[in-house]
């Protein structure tokens, strides 16, 4: 329960809807592993990954341990990969879990090889190689060839197989930059590496490369079986350029809500919030909003936003305080009028791509910054998604 008119809407219908088309737009011999790390880019990982489960997705990606646990402690049971760094020590949990983990380098492979539980389930592993993100990932070749050395010489060594080598992959810095001529050297570079791994004898299942961008634009890699769906999975293009490279149309699944807490008119040069950055220039009715920058509607939207309130759009006046905004409206609302930050109202609409561009940044960042103490509200009217909205239809 939420006490609080302030609320994020979680369209499921969208989210099944997008992964079912990208699935679609998919080679029928590529997997497609969605990804729902940071809380499902902050629409909520357990019912966007059961969502784009019944979609299709094949896989589930997170970034953290205790991501992957949560899915595991849902129910969910669909193979699973955690993209980021597992303290050697916390392996056995991945173990329990069923959770695939990344080996960013050899050091690591020979730690991990060391501490394997024989107690628990084989841990499987995806190599991650650094192709030019430089971030996670084995950067060369002779690194690679001792990676791969090592590997041999303990399957070789060992009467039972504790760890499984199940996927190499590495990720694409430009993939959504029109240029492509480094995206076109990380392709050739992944390629190079896949292929001294299959010369050696290995062949891990999984290969894969691809993220939204890669995956609109159909470059996923020679010998990929396997792409990984993020941003675009929540109805978000990865650059604006792209929207005309797809054959359907994205649906955004994140829409913020909340209510008038008060509104009344103020006289000629009021000051309105800190700093009284605004002042009105005229009588004014100002409307007050029970959000902030706690909530993760950023500060930086104060004197720059809009919202929408019956489809008109008003201007955020004043800076955005800790658990409270303020707006200059054109008539005096009701209190508990609601009001629309993010979506849509009859012909208007305030987009996460808006409000990224007032603040200079990507549209990732404004659904993961609003934060857990705004409750996610989850829609959705498929047969597919039904039977997933609890029965008050929100989970906080």
């Amino acid at each position: 329960m939420f006490y609080r008119q302030t609320w994020a809407e979680i369209n499921l219908d969208a989210i099944y809807d997008n992964v079912a088309n990208f699935k679609k737009y998919l080679a029928k011999d590529k997997a497609l592993m969605a990804t729902v790390k940071a809380d499902g880019y902050g629409h909520g990982a357990v019912r966007v990954a059961q969502s784009a489960l019944r979609a299709g997705a094949d896989w589930l990606a997170v970034a953290l341990l205790e991501e992957g646990i949560e899915l595991r402690q849902a129910g969910i049971q669909a193979p699973v990969l955690v993209l980021g760094y597992v303290l050697p020590e916390y392996l056995p949990l991945a173990q329990r879990h069923r959770l695939s983990v990344t080996v960013p380098d050899y050091a690591y492979f020979e730690d991990i090889a060391a501490r394997v539980s024989s107690e628990e389930p084989p841990l499987s592993f995806h190599l991650k190689l650094d192709t030019g993100m430089g971030r996670l990932g084995i950067p060369s070749l002779d690194e690679l060839e001792q990676m791969v050395q090592a590997y041999m010489r303990l399957n070789h060594a060992s009467d039972h197989n504790l760890l499984n080598w199940e996927g190499v992959y590495s990720h694409l810095a430009t993939a959504d930059e029109q240029d492509d001529a480094y995206l076109r050297r990380q392709l050739a570079c992944f390629d190079e590496r896949v292929e001294l791994i299959f010369k050696s004898g290995i062949k891990p299942r999984f290969i894969h490369l691809a993220n939204s961008a890669g995956l609109i634009r159909q470059t996923t890699g020679r010998h990929t079986n396997m792409v990984r769906l993020g941003i675009s999975m929540y109805g978000l293009l990865p650059a604006d350029w792209m929207g005309g490279l797809l054959p359907f149309k994205l649906q955004s699944a994140f829409s913020l809500y909340s209510a008038l807490s008060q509104v009344k008119q103020v006289p000629v040069g009021h000051g309105i919030s800190y700093g009284c950055t605004y002042r009105a220039r005229e009588e004014e009715w100002i409307g007050t909003i029970p959000i902030g920058y706690a909530d993760g509607y950023s500060r930086l939207l104060s004197n720059r936003a809009h919202v929408l309130i019956d489809g008109r759009r008003y201007p955020v006046v004043g800076r955005v305080c800790m658990d409270q905004m303020m707006v200059k409206l054109d008539r005096p609302y009701k209190r508990n009028q609601r009001v629309t930050l993010i979506g849509k109202e009859e012909d208007s609409e305030v987009s996460v791509d808006e409000l990224a561009g007032l603040i200079g940044t990507i549209n990732y960042e404004i659904p993961c910054q609003i934060s857990k103490r705004v409750p996610r509200v989850y829609v959705g009217s498929k047969p597919e998604v039904q039977d997933l909205l609890s029965k008050d239809r929100h989970l906080v």
